[in-house]
């Protein structure tokens, strides 16, 4: 049964694919060999799909053998009805799973039950501040700045972003993002932060950078001058960072 089920779901996985659609993701997706090519709003239909048969039996016995099968779970996960602690403890077997930056910001996205039990969420998220594993921490960031850049949690957002310390690419690029969207909604105050904070420099410019680059951003010439001159090992200037 286990079997057949995963099966059926791998054959529809392959034929909703597109070839043009596995060069364009892999090549978003550096060091990921595994992608069929399913296009991600498709991908979604078919997760409608199996949420009206069993998919409480598919997500307990699912394969990982590809990323549209990986991120089909974390898509189900998002949309089926569920109460919020079941949904949870899918969410805990799901996040090991997370091996590059799509899969973890998509299924983040979905994850709009977040807006009803904000506290139940953010009280599960607390655990992976300490993960040694950059996708784990990514999954918490990413979190953070699609559900709690608000009155209520900015500070405490503020506060786990000082205690990360980890130098993995995907997390530091994940930082400069979250930062960039609660200076669209809090300018003073990420000003304020960014004036005096723990950030590496490399995130610390691409949080610059990436605020330049919204539209929607005030006072340019200001943040503009919060940029620092990086510096390699040697303590010469690199030009070649940002």
């Amino acid at each position: 049964m286990k079997d057949k089920i995963n099966e059926e779901i791998r054959k529809r996985i392959f034929e909703l694919a597109d070839n043009n659609c596995k060069e364009f993701y892999i090549k978003l997706c550096p060091n990921t060999d595994n992608i069929v090519g399913v296009r991600v709003p498709i991908l979604r239909n078919y997760a409608k799909e199996i949420i009206k048969k069993d998919w409480r039996t598919y997500l307990n016995i699912a394969k990982n053998d590809y990323h549209e099968e990986v991120l089909l779970q974390g898509i189900i996960i998002g949309i089926a009805k569920m109460e919020v602690k079941q949904r949870l403890m899918y969410l805990e077997k799901f996040i090991p799973k997370i091996n590059n930056w799509a899969i973890c910001d998509i299924t983040c996205t979905g994850l709009k039950f977040t807006k009803k039990d904000p506290q139940i969420v953010w009280e599960f998220l607390q655990k992976y501040k300490k993960s040694e594993k950059e996708f784990e921490i990514r999954f918490l960031i990413v979190m953070l700045l699609n559900f709690y850049i608000n009155e209520e949690y900015l500070d405490k957002v503020i506060e786990i972003i000082k205690e990360i310390k980890k130098e993995d690419y995907y997390v530091k690029m994940s930082i400069a993002w979250l930062i960039s969207i609660a200076y669209i909604k809090y300018p003073d105050k990420i000003i304020k932060y960014l004036r005096n904070n723990n950030l590496d420099n490399f995130t610390h410019n691409k949080s610059i950078q990436k605020i330049l680059e919204s539209y929607r951003a005030t006072n340019k010439e200001e943040i503009k001058n919060l940029k620092r001159k990086e510096e390699n090992k040697s303590g010469k200037k690199d030009k070649n960072k940002i």
